[in-house]
């Protein structure tokens, strides 16, 4: 029987699932590329402090002023480029295609990548290209050249360092990309604080590229806070499609004082991937997974003896979540994905995954 909902809802939203969150408590949260540390006492009084005259009654700064100089100076945002925030980078993607969308318009990106990439896509009314990666999970050049060709796409995400595979891709390859591509390429920058390298120089010479990040993954993912920089000419466009007062008044005032002590940050940063070496390193011992290398803040891995299911359930067992990213039949086929947590949490994800060969 037809439902209200059923006859009047878009038939490409009713074909989608919801994003999926574990409900799960008292565990080892290792599955979402989170920081493991929050503020530490010595300034988390100040931080406290800091918030203690914001007058909730009175909507937020609209465009978050505040916040525009500091971001520039830590992420080297070119003079000439425009800054645009959004609630987290899920809403950045998704103004973006709204002001991109139109019947017959496609959106590109590499497969596997960031699921929010789709998921945005198609809810806009966009086709979708995935272009496989190749083998190692590098970006497949003559690949992504014919689909361009072919698709003619709008818009053409590429996450780098890359979600789920954690690789960053070749810069000589993104940029051919860029310079072929016939609309707007946003390189997704959430995992560049443990990559080092950014494309936020290029702005200036790319009038097609824009450069998104994120303070989600260095311990500020309950702020939502993402950032956008690029060519005015497109991010005037976005603005008019941003909901108004978007930046709570919460988000402003944590993230500026946050980055006024962005040095207890980095040194987070610093020790993340350091873990991340050391877990590599573990991972590699064990002659029933296979690894690859990462420039994030999470490690994928196959499990070679036992399925991916198996082994996530064993893990959870044991208290410790990780993401399953088993899909028959593709690239992911019995691949998990860790986050690197603490060393003591690290230890304890290697104890028991060594238990589950």
């Amino acid at each position: 029987m037809q439902t209200r909902a059923s006859r009047w809802v878009r038939e490409a939203i009713q074909s989608q699932d919801s994003y999926h969150v574990p409900d799960v408590a008292d565990v080892i949260k290792l599955d979402a590329m989170e920081n493991p540390w929050s503020f530490p006492p010595e300034i988390d009084a100040a931080w406290r402090e800091s918030l203690a005259g914001i007058a909730l009654n009175r909507y937020p700064d609209p465009v978050a002023r505040d916040l525009h100089a500091p971001l520039r100076a830590l992420m080297q945002v070119p003079d000439s480029a425009s800054l645009l925030l959004g609630n987290g980078s899920d809403e950045i993607i998704q103004f973006i295609l709204l002001s991109l969308a139109a019947p017959g318009r496609t959106v590109l990106a590499p497969s596997p990548s960031f699921v929010m990439y789709d998921v945005l896509a198609k809810a806009c009314g966009m086709e979708y290209a995935a272009v496989p990666l190749g083998d190692d999970f590098s970006l497949d050049l003559p690949a992504m050249s014919r689909a361009i060709e072919e698709h003619e796409p709008a818009v053409i995400f590429l996450a780098s360092p890359n979600n789920p595979t954690g690789n960053l891709f070749e810069s000589a390859q993104v940029e051919e990309i860029i310079a072929i591509a016939p609309g707007l390429v946003v390189v997704d920058e959430a995992y560049q604080p443990f990559a080092g390298s950014s494309f936020m120089s290029r702005l200036d010479s790319c009038p097609n590229l824009v450069v998104m990040r994120t303070l989600s993954k260095v311990g500020l993912a309950g702020l939502r806070l993402g950032i956008l920089a690029g060519h005015g000419e497109w991010l005037d466009e976005f603005n008019k499609l941003r909901l108004p007062y978007n930046i709570n008044s919460l988000t402003q005032a944590t993230a500026a004082f946050a980055l006024q002590n962005w040095d207890v940050f980095q040194q987070q940063i610093d020790a993340i991937c350091e873990e991340r070496k050391r877990v590599l390193e573990a991972l590699k011992a064990m002659p029933w997974i296979t690894t690859w290398p990462s420039q994030t803040n999470f490690i994928l891995f196959r499990s070679e003896s036992q399925p991916a299911d198996t082994v996530h359930a064993r893990l959870l067992v044991d208290g410790i979540l990780i993401k399953n990213l088993h899909r028959p039949g593709t690239a992911l086929e019995n691949c998990l994905r860790v986050t690197i947590g603490s060393p003591d949490e690290n230890d304890t994800f290697l104890a028991s995954l060594s238990r589950s060969a």
